[in-house]
């Protein structure tokens, strides 16, 4: 699928914002002194609640885009069809992200710290994985939100104000030719 310009925009933006996330905890990490399985064990908590509201932000974001294709459908307006493979994509990567944060709330549910056959040089990877997977899942969502911002942002230009010259309406030029 060919992604818009303002979806690649989205794109870099949860790139810079998965950057960010990552050098500052790798920074805590490292700057902190404390032994990579204490801080998994203090993180634990936080990054379950993290996949949790992650999960809850992605079926929500999905409900709305029903709400969303309702809306579109019955505008006065006639969308091209860019506009459906715009919501398309934000369908497809959310139910992406959906399935990543429960899977990863399931990983992050086992008792890891709790285990005395684990070695503890493990540690450091395992904190290391559960910061890119943290990181990963919230740069997910960022794109997601911003993708759907550009979406909502051109459905209030053609349906709240009228604009009947936006490039994903059909014009009366292009009726005809149909």
């Amino acid at each position: 699928m060919k992604l818009s310009k303002q979806n690649k925009r989205a794109i870099i933006g949860g790139f810079i914002s998965l950057a960010i996330m990552l050098l500052g905890g790798i920074l805590i990490g490292r700057l902190s002194g404390y032994e990579a399985k204490v801080l998994i064990k203090n993180s634990l908590d936080g990054m379950n609640t993290l996949c949790n509201t992650i999960a809850l932000a992605s079926a929500t974001i999905l409900a709305l885009l029903l709400t969303l294709l309702g809306l579109s459908s019955n505008s006065k307006s006639r969308l091209k069809a860019d506009h459906y493979y715009h919501v398309l994509q934000i369908a497809k990567l959310d139910t992406a992200v959906f399935i990543a944060a429960v899977i990863s709330f399931l990983l992050f549910n086992l008792p890891i710290t709790e285990s005395e056959n684990v070695p503890n040089n493990w540690y450091n990877a395992l904190y290391y994985i559960s910061l890119g997977i943290s990181s990963l899942l919230s740069a997910g969502l960022i794109v997601v939100v911003l993708m759907l911002y550009n979406t909502v942002v051109n459905i209030i230009k053609i349906v709240g104000l009228g604009m009947t010259d936006h490039p994903l309406t059909i014009t009366e030029d292009e009726e005809e030719e149909e």
